[in-house]
């Protein structure tokens, strides 16, 4: 076996690692480069506890059994259990939430930008559905839905806009797994209409292709 074959072998060796190395996925929306350690933040996680004092307490967390109050506009109510109410999921990659739906409530268009999601439905009827990425050659953004009952579960993948509406007269309950201890959430009106400051009514009424009248509307409503 000569020279060059080995050195061809070694450096097919590191090439194939490079192409599967990658940075962490970032547990936040962005993180600013500092020089100052005295004002930086811990990235990707919190601080962690010191082992000699960790106890059940911490690895706990109880009343997702409760009905939560969904009288408000949506008629919906998202009660998240993750790394910020629950400090053992702390690295550990996974939480969970409790979706509360009055009866047509609905979870609107919304994304995770961090995690994929897992919903099982235990009471009532919801009409799931999300929407692929942009695709290649100018087609159309294909949709996924069903309607799920009872003892039903559906993936939505990661970072693709979803949703889910109580299609029924009764309540409904559906408990939701996350990829990752703080999933994040963006609701697709809220940041497109009610962002602080507001976005250009110009660039909103050009990407909707509608008058401007009618993204000033728009805003009002989310700036309630």
């Amino acid at each position: 076996m000569g020279a060059p074959f080995l050195i061809t072998i070694a450096i097919m060796a590191l090439l194939s690692s490079l192409a599967i190395a990658s940075d962490p996925s970032p547990l936040q929306d962005f993180c600013v480069a500092i020089n100052d350690p005295k004002t930086a933040v811990f990235v990707n996680g919190k601080i962690c506890k010191d082992p000699k004092v960790v106890n059940a307490n911490d690895f706990f967390f109880q009343g997702l059994n409760i009905p939560r109050n969904t009288a408000n506009r949506q008629g919906s109510n998202v009660t998240a259990v993750n790394v910020n109410n629950l400090a053992g999921l702390n690295t550990l990659g996974v939480s969970l939430a409790r979706l509360d739906f009055a009866p047509y409530g609905l979870n609107p268009p919304h994304t995770h930008p961090r995690a994929t999601e897992v919903l099982f439905v235990l009471e009532g009827t919801l009409n799931v559905g999300f929407v692929t990425s942009n695709p290649p050659n100018n087609m159309k953004n294909q949709l996924f839905t069903k309607t799920l009952n009872p003892g039903d579960v559906f993936v939505f993948p990661e970072g693709l806009i979803h949703f889910q509406f109580n299609v029924a007269k009764t309540n409904a309950v559906a408990f939701a797994g996350f990829g990752s201890q703080n999933p994040g959430v963006i609701t697709i009106a809220n940041a497109v209409f009610g962002s602080d400051p507001l976005i250009s009514a110009d660039v909103l009424a050009k990407a909707f292709q509608v008058d401007k009248k009618v993204i000033d509307l728009l805003e009002a409503q989310f700036l309630k």
